[in-house]
This record gives structure tokens, sequence and C-alpha cells, in this order.
């Protein structure tokens, strides 16, 4: 990815450039964002960002994006994760765009470093936490809105299919499943996600949750992967049934509008979410995210 040398700015006289963070930055990179963040530790980024170093990933990308320069000292960061996915039968790139920040000095050039690291038209790029605050900028940066809302469901309540069971992913499944599939279940189980499988008759069907809690109060699993929501949605009350005897009635998952035979609510004032390029991702679909990489 080339980035735009001509417009190098300059603040107070020092030099200023955009680069690539490299491993000898993760200590000032971790300090710089627990300070955007406060609510998340150092140890926290660091944690993330040496396991995503260590996944497979798409050659001739950042490892972990770009930082703002001040004379040799990172004063402003934009995690970039890249991944190679399947998409309609096709492999492409796509980028989860992570959290940013600058110092408050520099914070003005942010949403220019942004917009000088997502040019690539071959690459999907994608933003899944952006406060509702920044929305605005955001669109202003080109991206555009894939999903609006979020669903909280109790899908115990749902009636289960029949001769469907549900199953801790395994070595056996793996055989049943797409290649793909069954690595990226078994990426996730190794970042601590739940990673399971419906079987139905001779098929399965892959889905990857991570329990949290709202709040740090009401115990929730969030999806993180199906092949859609209507998959979801047929097998709800088999993976209510499964997920509430791991201690969590709720799942939380991305959705545009109310579910049709989901009990539970749907909210548009959090989880919207962004896409720029020419693949936006499916709804329930945050496989080698910032949500599995570093929540998990």
């Amino acid at each position: 990815m080339q980035l735009d040398r001509q417009r190098e700015p300059s603040v107070t006289g020092a030099k200023l450039r955009v680069r690539e963070i490299v491993e000898a930055d993760l200590s000032a990179v971790a300090e710089l964002l627990n300070r955007g963040f406060p609510f998340r530790s150092t140890e926290y980024w660091l944690r993330g960002l040496r396991r995503h170093a260590s996944r497979p990933r798409p050659a001739g990308y950042p490892t972990f994006g770009y930082c703002l320069d001040c004379g040799g000292v990172p004063v402003g960061v934009i995690l970039l994760l890249f991944s190679e996915v399947l998409a309609g039968g096709e492999t492409i790139v796509r980028c989860n765009v992570s959290s940013w920040y600058a110092e408050p000095e520099f914070r003005a050039l942010a949403s220019q470093l942004v917009r000088s690291v997502t040019r690539d038209k071959t690459v999907t790029y994608f933003n899944i936490t952006p406060a509702p605050h920044t929305w605005s900028t955001v669109e202003a940066q080109g991206f555009s809105v894939y999903c609006r809302g979020q669903m909280y469901g109790a899908l115990a309540l749902s009636k289960p299919a029949l001769d469907a069971k549900v199953e801790l992913f395994s070595e056996h499944h793996a055989a049943t499943l797409t290649p793909y599939e069954a690595d990226l279940l078994r990426q996730h189980a190794s970042f601590g996600c739940l990673s399971v499988v419906v079987r139905d008759g001779a098929a399965c069907h892959p889905f990857v949750f991570q329990k949290h809690r709202v709040k740090n109060l009401v115990p929730v699993h969030r999806l993180l992967y199906c092949r859609d929501i209507a998959t979801l949605s047929r097998f709800a009350g088999n993976l209510g049934r499964f997920l509430t005897g791991r201690g969590g009635l709720l799942v939380r998952f991305d959705a545009n509008r109310p579910v049709p035979g989901i009990v539970g609510w749907y909210t548009e004032k959090r989880g919207r979410k962004y896409a720029k390029g020419p693949t936006p991702p499916l709804l329930g679909d945050l496989a080698f995210t910032e949500a599995a990489i570093f929540d998990s």
C-alpha cells in the first residue's frame, strides 16, 4: 500500500511522517492506545497485538497498521487487522480498521491518517466499533453503513430444530466443513472463543461465540461468525439451550431490524458498523476482527 509522501505535514517545525508500525513500536503504541482508551490496559493491547502477529495474514500488508511519527516517536496510531477471508466462494482481503488515536496536539491529523491508509480499492475496510459521536467523521472518510444495530436474543425461547444437535468443534468435524471454515473455528478456539457446530443430518453448520458481560454485569454470548443470520434463526432454539448451559441466556448479534422467530430486543443506539470497499461483510461475520483477537 503506497502512502502520499508529498503530503507529510509539519507541526511546530517538527518533521511528521506516516510509517508502518513495527514490533519495536508495540510498547509505545500500547501506551498511546491506553491514553486514548483508558478503560483498556496496556497489557490488553500488547496481548492482542502479539496474538495478531502470530496468526496467518495476507502477504504485502502491514502487520499492525500505521503510526504518525514525530521525530522518531509515535504520536498517533491506527491499527489495521488484515485477513484473507472467503466471500461468495472467492478469497478476498479485508481489513478491520481497529482503534485509532492521536495525541491532543496532533488530533487534527487523525482523520487524514485514516484516509491515507484506507485507499487500496481492492481491499474491503470495515469499522465495527465506531462510537456514536464519530459516526459523521467515519462517513466523511468514505465509509457507508452496512449494519445499523444489534439484537439481544433469548435464543432458548425459540423452538429447536428437530434432530439438530449442537457440539463443540473438534477435528472430527473438519471433514464436514470447508477447509476455510474448519480453520476459522480452529483459530477462534485458540483465541478463547466458543467454536461450535450444529449437526443437522450429514451437514454441519459452523458458529463462533464469545462470552462477555454487558456493563460487567449481564452475561451474554456475542456471535462472531455464522454463515448467515438465517442459519442462526433456523437453529436458534438448539443454540440457545446449548449456550444457556454455558452461563448466558442472551445472544448479541448484528442486525438491521428485529429478526422474526427470535425473542428479544433490537437497538440502533449502538452496534452500527461501517465498510468501504468491494465486499462489505455479511451480518454475523466478525471473524478475525478485534472482537475476537483483542477481546477474547
